[in-house]
Order: structure tokens, then sequence, then C-alpha cells
């Protein structure tokens, strides 16, 4: 009985991704996903407590590495920022393509669902990462492009192989910051400072 739940279940975030890639998140009802599975409704709010409760699931690896990369660049400035955020944000970005291709064009819509609150925080201490922290409108903009172009590539050119992708992409965030000089920035307070 037990491995009959647990195949439903599985059956039920397979049917969830298939449909949400084809007619969008809000495109999909729960009512679709029970269709494609060959189970009623009522079972797949047994799983699932809502359609949001079954993409948190979907999403829930994609967001741990997103969580991970935020704790990395925890006190990093300038350019230890830049190149953590764009090298981590490369990786995470070709490794979940496939969930970022199912959610593509409604980033916007989601991130106002309580479950992912937190990634418009998240996403914020990127891009200002990504900007080295300066507060230069080029590298501001520069990081909000990036930001938002690199899912999209990803979504985009299925036809690549991750390897490929990864290396254009770091080429591309390479070329598109802006050095960030360190001197310039706001350092964080030493122990020295802290005494006094």
């Amino acid at each position: 009985m037990a491995k009959a739940v647990f195949d439903t279940h599985g059956e039920i975030l397979a049917a969830a991704a298939r449909r949400f890639a084809v007619t969008g998140y809000r495109g999909t009802s729960l009512q679709d996903i029970a269709r494609e599975v060959g189970c009623s409704k009522a079972t797949v709010l047994y799983h699932f407590a809502n359609k949001e409760a079954l993409l948190a699931e979907l999403m829930s690896p994609a967001i741990a590495v997103l969580r991970d990369l935020d704790d990395q660049l925890t006190g990093l400035t300038g350019a230890a920022a830049q190149q953590a955020a764009g090298v981590g944000f490369v990786d995470l970005a070709v490794r979940f393509r496939g969930e970022i291709a199912l959610l593509r064009g409604q980033f916007s819509e989601l991130l106002c669902q309580p479950a992912f609150a937190h990634i418009q925080q998240i996403s914020e201490r990127l891009r200002d990462a990504l900007a080295g922290h300066s507060d230069r409108p080029v590298a501001r903009i520069t990081a909000l492009v990036l930001l938002a172009g690199i899912p999209e590539a990803c979504a985009e050119f299925v036809d690549i192989p991750d390897d490929e992708l990864r290396v254009a992409l770091l080429s591309l965030v390479r070329q598109a910051l802006e050095p960030v000089d360190d001197t310039r920035l706001p350092q964080p307070p030493t122990t020295e400072d802290k005494e006094s």
C-alpha cells in the first residue's frame, strides 16, 4: 500500500511538470493533473494541499540550491561577490533549466505567492552581489539583465548541451560585469572598528 501511495505522489509530480510545461502554471488546473495521472482530483488533494504546494515541491531542489548560493554570498563584496554570484547563478540555472522552462514568463506572478515570497529577497541579494554591491547604475542594470537573461537563455536553448551552455553563459557574465573598485565600496566592519 505504501508503495502505491508513493508511486501516486511521484506520478502526480511528473504529470504536473508535464502540464505546466504545456499550458503553464496558470493554465493548469488540479483536475487537468488528475486526468493526466488517471486519478481523481481528491487523490491529488490527498497528496498536495493545493496547486501551489505541488509547485513548491517541484521547485524545492532548485530553491535549496538558491538558498545555499545566498548563504555563500554573505559577507562577500566587490569582485569576489560578482564572481561567486555569476558562477553560482549560471550553475544553478543550467542545472535546473527544466524547472525554469516550466515557469517561463510566470516568475513575477509566482513570487507573489506565500510559498515563494522569500525568493524575492534572495533575488535582490543576488542582484546586488552581481553588481558587486555597487550603487552605480551600469552595475545595477547589468546585474538585473543577467538575472533575467540567464534563465531565459537556459529555457530557450534546449538544443545546446549543458556543458556548452555553461561555458557560453560564464563567458557572457565575465564580459558583462564591470570590474568593481573594491576600495570605493563600504567595507564590512573589522574587529578593530567594533572595539573602538
